[in-house]
């Protein structure tokens, strides 16, 4: 690597600095013209991931990955959609399939938001990094996004009270919702949570959620619009099921050979999203005009 560094900087020094940054990025596994963004100032950015704390080196791939992108889209937060860590959760996990490979976003200032998933130890919602408050549901906002993070578990009336309050008094103009198991999915090995989907998604339509993302199966989906929400499901952050995915009528599109994570801008009335592989490339990118609920 550091043969190919010099001759990159002996090649680069005619070249206009844009192109010039463009080359040495790409040298190192990912070119920042891949990052198909907008990158607006002002815009809300984050990323999503799911099903991610194994302590793999897939993991460790990802979080580099995600703190390489960061450099050029800094993104401010990233939501995790559950089965943050798996296995042992003793404090020595926790660094080694959490505060580690996230390190170089920790110290950048990059804040995780997490909903729990079945393998979580519930214990984990005072986790001062996962930024929980210690409840297993919470919401926050940033200007004109509205977060809603569920738990998608044991889902009771409670929490079912919680949601319908805080989704009829939010104020901000997209309202997003994040948690472990998918109302839709393709996934063979779960597919759609027929059961939390009878729960949340009556919710959902009468006050206007726009987005919803969950994990549970380990592949990266995006489900065509269903009752006019968006659905998707990216549960490939550290763990995979190759091939997983059985393609049906509601599969928008799908990658399920390679781990994989999201990024998300919202800028105004208008979400862009673009999924990333392991290896850098841009497997599904688009924009979503927010819907207006009549």
């Amino acid at each position: 690597m550091l043969a190919t560094a010099a001759r990159i900087k002996s090649a680069t020094r005619a070249l206009p600095i844009v192109t010039a940054f463009l080359l040495i990025i790409s040298a190192w596994g990912l070119s920042a013209q891949s990052i198909s963004l907008p990158s607006a100032p002002g815009s809300v950015k984050f990323a999503a991931i799911g099903d991610n704390g194994t302590g793999d080196k897939p993991q460790y791939d990802i979080a580099k990955l995600m703190t390489r992108i960061h450099a050029t889209f800094a993104f401010d937060r990233v939501i995790m959609l559950g089965d943050n860590v798996y296995g042992a959760q003793t404090a020595e996990d926790m660094v080694s399939k959490f505060s580690l490979p996230y390190r170089g976003l920790l110290d950048a200032g990059v804040k995780f938001y997490a909903s729990l998933g079945n393998h979580d130890d519930p214990a984990h919602v005072k986790y001062p990094l996962w930024n929980m408050g210690g409840e297993h549901y919470y919401s926050y906002a940033t200007n004109n996004v509205r977060f809603f993070a569920l738990d998608s578990n044991k889902v009771d009336q409670k929490e079912l009270t919680w949601l319908e309050n805080g989704l009829k008094t939010a104020t901000e103009a997209w309202k997003i919702c994040y948690f472990h198991h998918p109302l839709y999915s393709d996934g063979g090995t779960h597919g759609s949570a027929i059961d939390v989907r009878a729960l949340f998604e009556p919710l959902f339509l009468t006050y206007g959620v726009n987005v919803v993302f969950a994990g549970h199966d380990h592949v990266y989906e995006r489900i065509t619009p269903q009752k006019g929400i968006y659905y998707f499901v990216e549960g490939a952050g550290g763990a995979l099921r190759k091939g997983d995915v059985h393609a049906s009528a509601m599969t928008a599109k799908y990658f399920d050979t390679d781990q994989s994570f999201l990024l998300v801008e919202i800028n105004g009335d208008v979400l862009s999203f673009q999924a990333i592989s392991r290896a850098g490339a841009t497997v599904d990118s688009g924009t979503i005009q927010r819907q207006v609920k009549p």
